[in-house]
């Protein structure tokens, strides 16, 4: 992965074969960018080395959630979706659901999303 270009409040990274638009903060411009290719590399970028089923339950009810409503799911929605804790969700993610796992499924910043 390299960062090669920045513009106003977006920097481009080449990731998985692509070149991906993240904003000032680290989280996608676009979610249609987003790939698994793409997510595994963010996820060594952070720290995260091994990703499990109940990663990529917590990364797709995210990005289903997102697909179907338009926002991203509050965490009574998480909960409901995944069947786990938010405890148990944010231990699987370095910096937790906000900072971890919410930018790596793609979705964008909270900030920005309605």
């Amino acid at each position: 992965m390299s960062e090669y270009g920045r513009n106003e409040n977006k920097l481009i990274r080449h990731i998985a074969g692509q070149d991906i638009e993240f904003d000032d903060e680290g989280f996608f411009m676009d979610d249609s960018q987003w790939s698994e290719d793409a997510c595994r590399e963010l996820c060594v970028r952070e720290g995260l080395t091994e990703i499990e089923d109940e990663h990529w339950r917590v990364l797709y009810a995210y990005r289903d959630f997102y697909a179907y409503n338009g926002r991203a799911p509050l965490n009574k929605d998480l909960k409901k979706s995944t069947g786990m804790s938010i405890m148990e969700m944010e231990k699987l993610f370095p910096g937790g659901l906000k900072h971890g796992a919410r930018r790596l499924c793609g979705l964008p910043n909270p900030k920005t999303c309605q």
